[in-house]
């Protein structure tokens, strides 16, 4: 690890224990104040509050969205809406195969039968390389989502990518995020009206029942909760 590196993780340790108990809205604007435009949010365009929580703290801030070619129409469409009403810069990562290149080298339907490398390829690679421009980047993580991200701190330090990960909302409930979107009008993917508590590829994604946690409807039937890029 170079001595810059060894420097930003101090720096993510420190921020997480002091900005633990601080506002969403500080803990982006202090990750603005940091790192400039070194800093970044990721959104799955599952909703656009950390975007428009980023927004305030840093207008124009750039919005990483990864088009795997296997979204949902309406994710989308949130996407170009939140680019058309919100003060950010959307930026779209693309996986360097598209579907159909994928389907000719490892076959058709690679998300059925290995889903880890379908994650792999069109998630977690273009995200690295999407990345490699900045020093921070926030994401829309929460510890009520699942047992896999109970522990998610506000500010920590992303090891595999040698970068400050912030996670401005760790500390919100649903019920938190119900409550700032309606505060501001924030725009929210359709699919959430429709059964679906977590927003993925269109075919790794179904409703869920009531009673489960939000990620019971990604990879429903599989060992398999997280795409990769969060662990």
């Amino acid at each position: 690890m170079t001595m810059v590196q060894e420097d930003l993780k101090a720096l993510a340790e420190q921020a997480g224990r002091d900005l633990e108990e601080a506002s969403a809205l500080d803990i982006l604007t202090w990750a603005a104040d940091t790192f400039g435009d070194r800093f970044c949010v990721t959104s799955s365009m599952e909703d656009a509050v950390v975007a428009h929580l980023a927004s305030r703290a840093k207008p124009g801030v750039d919005v990483v969205f990864l088009d795997t070619g296997y979204h949902f129409p309406e994710t989308i469409g949130t996407r170009d809406a939140v680019e058309a009403v919100m003060d950010v810069n959307v930026i779209t990562l693309l996986p360097w195969q598209s579907v159909e290149e994928q389907d000719a080298e490892y076959g058709p339907k690679l998300h059925d039968r290995d889903p880890d490398l379908c994650c792999a390829l069109r998630k977690v690679k273009p995200l690295e390389d999407g990345l490699k421009g900045y020093r921070a980047w926030a994401t829309g993580l929460r510890r009520d989502e699942s047992p896999t991200r109970a522990n998610t701190p506000v500010v920590g330090w992303d090891e595999k990518r040698r970068k400050v990960k912030i996670s401005p909302i760790a500390r919100w409930t649903q019920e938190d995020v119900e409550a700032y979107v309606a505060e501001h009008g924030v725009l929210t993917n359709p699919l959430l009206m429709d059964g679906y508590a977590s927003v993925g590829c269109a075919p790794c994604t179904r409703r869920v029942e009531a009673g489960e946690d939000a990620r019971a409807g990604r990879w429903a039937g599989r060992n398999k909760t997280e795409c990769g890029l969060h662990g």
